[in-house]
């Protein structure tokens, strides 16, 4: 009696499995709540798949997705690469592009939020150099250290490299995100919006998988 219980168990637990992927499915279509790009960019990252966010410090958007994408990204499993581009649409956003490039350069990338948080619930003005230097150096960051990288040939080097990324997948609105060259998904084709995206990526990254196969 108990075997057929556990029979009877297991072929709930399928069917609820294949019900589940069904609804995924539907849940995220092609057209819809994401696109696929009709001309895919070469990955950089091998054979992990590749996700990338363009986003600005400046963007209000990206500073409420930055919510539930910072955790999303604590989680990533070894076989997945996550990175940020920075992009700026108006000049006072490439020195953005530098505070994150200068604190991925010392390893703090966990102040993101706290530099969110500065621009649009604080009104500190990071973009200006001095006002930023004196920030990090309040966060506890080496401020010789940071002048130093701040101008250094690596960061305007990486900023180059952020404008032609952001060309070559013709980004025109930010949060914009890519999945393995192929994929693009932006918070607001979700019904749930910027609370959706990690599972949208979570739906992408194995469709993508699936399709290397």
């Amino acid at each position: 009696m108990q075997r057929w219980v556990n029979v009877l168990k297991w072929m709930a637990m399928g069917v609820a499995a294949v019900s589940f992927s069904a609804a995924a499915q539907q849940q995220f279509a092609e057209g819809k709540e994401y696109f696929r790009l009709k001309n895919p960019q070469a990955v950089e990252t091998g054979a992990k798949i590749e996700v990338i966010e363009f986003y600005s410090y400046a963007c209000p958007h990206c500073r409420d997705l930055e919510e539930f994408l910072g955790p999303w990204i604590k989680k990533l499993p070894e076989n997945v690469s996550f990175k940020r581009v920075p992009v700026a649409f108006q000049p006072a956003w490439a020195n953005l592009g530098k505070i994150y490039y200068t604190l991925e350069a010392m390893g703090r990338d966990d102040l993101t939020m706290k530099v969110f948080q500065s621009i649009h619930s604080a009104n500190v003005k990071l973009q200006e150099e001095k006002v930023f230097f004196d920030w990090a150096a309040s966060n506890g960051l080496d401020a010789a250290k940071v002048k130093e990288l701040w101008n250094s040939f690596s960061i305007n080097s990486k900023m180059n490299r952020a404008k032609t990324l952001a060309g070559n997948y013709s980004v025109d609105g930010v949060p914009m995100i890519f999945v393995d060259g192929k994929f693009k998904l932006q918070p607001g084709n979700l019904k749930g919006s910027h609370r959706e995206v990690p599972a949208a990526l979570d739906f992408l990254i194995a469709k993508a998988k699936s399709e290397r196969k």
